[in-house]
């Protein structure tokens, strides 16, 4: 199995894609709110993040008013 194949297998889904839908807000917009690059967060939204700072994982939850538990589940 390669490293890629196991980053897969973490059993987390960001629902960022579903929040930003809800609230009406585009990527680039929460990019400017929270001083992270519009690529990060797609790496982010498409599950393919390996890592997030607590910092960052914050200010999305701050910018998008939920709580961690609504931007990261389990998907297993």
């Amino acid at each position: 199995m390669s490293p890629a194949d196991e980053d897969e297998l973490s059993g987390i889904h960001c629902r960022l894609d579903e929040l930003l839908a809800e609230r009406g807000m585009t990527l680039a917009r929460l990019s400017e709110l929270v001083g992270v690059s519009v690529v990060n967060l797609s790496i982010l939204k498409n599950d393919r993040a390996r890592a997030i700072r607590y910092s960052t994982l914050s200010a999305i939850c701050r910018a998008l008013d939920c709580e961690v538990g609504e931007l990261l589940v389990r998907a297993d």
